[in-house]
């Protein structure tokens, strides 16, 4: 078994519920309310500043310049159309781009996790939360990415952002590179790695959750 598959193994109730959420398929089926995607939306812009900075974290520790050109091309790729997406979206369902919602219990207890990964030296913690974040998405966006066409873009373009093959072969690396680092780390670092990458799971069921109630709305 692969590092990445015993670790996706260890939070494997968390993983289902948040890969085949009830928030998800309905942001898939075009049954989502607009103010629903519009406070998710809101809050996941939250995790940009945070998760540049983790993954530029990751490139500076990365072992060799090709183990790191992938993640810098990524990097693009979120500073880049990600970011673009947000900004039209969130101003097209009635938000303000410009003005930071507060953040939610949830996705303050997930900035936090990818700020300690970031500062904490260890590229393997980097790749531990970079791995849960895009893996769990392509996990849940892969099977609708049929139906993005057909949807308005709020939620078509957050579909195809991540799902197909340039999204694919963005988690393929992450997995690689961590599967690969893991083979060098003693039973302590990959205890810690399996906690951080049980937390981050765990984080991204709860944020799910959190969505589909509207984080809090009455």
């Amino acid at each position: 078994m692969r590092p990445t598959d015993h670790l996706r193994s260890l939070a494997a109730d968390d993983w289902q519920a948040a890969t085949r959420h009830g928030f998800t398929d309905a942001l898939a089926d075009g049954s989502l309310p607009k103010d629903r995607m519009l406070t998710y939306l809101q809050q996941d812009y939250l995790f940009v500043e945070g998760f540049v900075r983790l993954l530029a974290s990751a490139i500076a520790h990365a072992p060799s310049l090709p183990d790191a050109i992938p993640a810098a091309q990524f990097l693009g790729l979120i500073s880049g159309p990600e970011n673009t997406y947000f900004l039209r979206a969130i101003d097209t369902l009635g938000g303000d781009p410009d003005t930071p919602a507060p953040a939610a219990p949830v996705t303050a207890e997930f900035q936090a996790l990818m700020a300690r990964a970031a500062g904490s030296g260890r590229y393997e913690q980097m790749l531990a939360v970079l791995v849960v974040a895009e893996w769990s998405y392509l996990d849940w966006a892969s099977p609708h990415a049929g139906k993005a066409a057909g949807l308005p873009f709020w939620f078509g373009e957050w579909i195809t952002l991540h799902s197909g093959a340039g999204f694919e072969s963005v988690v393929a690396y992450l997995r690689d590179q961590l599967d690969t680092a893991w083979q060098d780390l003693d039973d302590t670092a990959r205890r810690a790695v399996e906690d951080t990458f049980r937390q981050g799971v765990a984080l991204e069921r709860r944020f799910f959750d959190a969505a589909l109630a509207g984080f809090g709305a009455a």
